[in-house]
């Protein structure tokens, strides 16, 4: 076994409340669906675990560290102060879990007991910024794991690719100035969080390390191919990082409740090659992939399949 596979349970003790989006059925879409299609038994499972503070601050403030377990642990807000992020009472120590698994998955593949791993986490992180949580995110998971994989494991050059049909902005924040990360995001624009322009491209030794790629409602695998084949893959090339991860959002799945792009299974299929591809001749095969959004919960299910049998 070369992929591995992080689901834990306890994600589904993050509940931010009735009717909302981003819920428990999450977890149990995309477990059933990697059961029914026969895929679990072919992946090695990774633990969770809790992120610890110092971890944490690899992207976040101690204060902000705080503040988000004060809120959720003693004040017993539901919604962080911060932004739209509605909590429960389980929701800090579910989201350090979340963390502490990704950093599992990047020791996994960095130390090569694994080539590539996806992560099932909940709650999402690419909306987080260094001192904001925003957009159902509380931590950074997939920037956390790329800090991680450069300190603990010498990393030199990691890239980030987020297809979330919203675009990253807590990831591009943590990064728009350091150019040790690629940033590259495709997104439907005009949307929330109304962030993503394509003059955004970094900033001092940051500068070109942003890659955004903003497309309109209704844009499919024919505007995805181009901007891949002519901006992305490209950039990545000439980057040659030691490590991609994925941004994996699945609300870029036709008939998403919080999305208007058509992408299929079949089309998740494909970037995942062409990125599994990059990763094969750049990083020794080394690729991270992180749950982000996906509301439609048959939707999400099939099409986070769809992604894991091609990176399998």
């Amino acid at each position: 076994m070369n992929t591995g596979l992080l689901l834990d349970p306890a994600y589904q003790e993050h509940d931010p409340g009735p009717g909302h989006p981003e819920n428990p059925g999450r977890y149990a879409a995309v477990m059933n669906a990697l059961e029914a299609s026969g895929l679990l038994s072919k992946l090695k499972g990774i633990p969770s675990r809790l992120a610890e503070k110092p971890e944490l601050q690899l992207c976040h403030p101690a204060r902000y560290i705080d503040l988000v377990r004060r809120e959720v642990e003693e004040d017993g807000l539901e919604t962080l102060s911060t932004g739209d992020t509605d909590v429960c009472g389980k929701s800090h120590e579910i989201a350090l879990r979340a963390v502490g698994g990704v950093l599992n998955a990047v020791d996994e593949v960095m130390s090569g007991r694994l080539t590539r791993a996806f992560c099932a986490v909940r709650p999402p992180g690419h909306h987080a910024s260094a001192e904001k949580g925003m957009g159902f995110c509380l931590f950074n998971n997939i920037a956390l794991g790329a800090r991680h994989a450069q300190r603990k494991h010498g990393a030199s050059k990691v890239a980030v690719v987020d297809w979330d049909v919203h675009h990253g902005n807590g990831t591009q924040d943590l990064f728009y100035e350091d150019g040790s990360v690629f940033f590259a995001s495709t997104h439907q624009s005009p949307w929330y969080p109304f962030t993503g322009h394509a003059e955004e491209t970094g900033k001092g030794k940051g500068a070109g390390a942003t890659l955004n790629l903003p497309m309109a409602a209704g844009a499919g695998i024919q505007e995805f191919s181009k901007v891949f084949e002519e901006r992305l893959l490209p950039a990545l090339d000439a980057f040659k990082p030691d490590l991609i991860l994925i941004s994996a959002g699945f609300d870029s799945r036709i008939h998403d409740p919080l999305g208007r792009f058509r992408l299929t299974d079949g089309d998740f299929a494909l970037l995942t090659r062409h990125l599994r591809g990059l990763a094969d001749m750049h990083c020794g095969g080394r690729l991270v992939s992180v749950l982000e959004g996906g509301y439609n919960l048959d939707g999400l299910g099939s099409a986070v399949s769809a992604h894991v049998g091609a990176l399998l």
